[in-house]
């Protein structure tokens, strides 16, 4: 049986989920301040914060080293174990493509981001890869967590970027 996708944050849910997306908009500043592209990730295990991680590609050269990677690396490190299926992610954008497919071996539990992505997100924006009819694991995921706010952020950076070049 399929689990529900749903791409808009519920507002009924608790309000707990925006309590850890703005850990995770907190990295993605981290991440603004050493000039990479500000997405942030925290990755929670019974209500604790596990894992917590922000976008390192330009400063790695890595094009692997995305916010949900580092995250997911840290908290199987920290549980000792590759599977996260009691594990909620918490990310200020919808993963793409390589994140997506991490997420779905790593066995993640849920995802909550805040922006959705048309263009390469792979939890319902661009494709679905969190409910493949084939695959052995499938995950929730919600769309729309502090959206305006990571919204705004990615925005701006990527003016501040433009307005560089001129």
């Amino acid at each position: 049986m399929q689990a529900p996708f749903e791409k808009r944050y519920p507002s009924e849910l608790n309000r707990d989920h925006e309590y850890y997306m703005s850990h995770a908009f907190n990295q993605a500043l981290i991440a603004w301040e050493q000039d990479e592209v500000p997405i942030g990730a925290v990755i929670v295990h019974q209500d604790q914060i596990i894992a917590s991680a922000y976008n390192q590609t330009r400063s790695t050269n890595d094009p692997t080293a995305h916010a949900e990677i580092l995250a997911i690396s840290q908290a199987s490190n920290r549980l000792g174990d590759w599977r996260l299926n009691e594990c909620i992610l918490y990310v200020t954008k919808e993963p793409c493509p390589m994140c997506s497919g991490a997420l779905v071996i790593a066995r993640i539990h849920s995802v909550y981001y805040g922006l959705p992505d048309s263009k390469m997100g792979c939890l319902g924006g661009a494709t679905n890869l969190a409910q493949l009819p084939e695959s052995n694991h499938k995950f929730l995921s919600y769309g729309g967590v502090l959206e305006s706010e990571n919204h705004a952020l990615l925005n701006a950076f990527f003016e501040k970027k433009r307005s560089e070049k001129n």
